[in-house]
């Protein structure tokens, strides 16, 4: 993580948190990083989208598998 944090008050309904939490395992700021950075990949992957023809990852299908299988 970078040295540059701030501080935020948020409202978030307990009907959204709780289940949240309870997913990540976690509390609510590795929770709240943790759905900040799926929010960035997913704008990272509609970038990618735009790209005509193919584009090369540095991870392999099986790798991938591998990967979220052992989750």
């Amino acid at each position: 993580m970078g040295a540059h944090l701030r501080k935020l008050t948020v409202d978030i309904p307990a009907d959204l948190l709780i289940p949240a939490t309870t997913a990540s395992g976690e509390g609510v700021t590795p929770t709240v990083r943790k759905g900040l950075e799926l929010v960035a990949a997913g704008g990272a992957c509609g970038r990618l989208r735009r790209f005509p023809g193919k584009v090369q990852f540095g991870i392999k299908v099986p790798e991938l598998r591998l990967a979220t299988s052992s989750r």
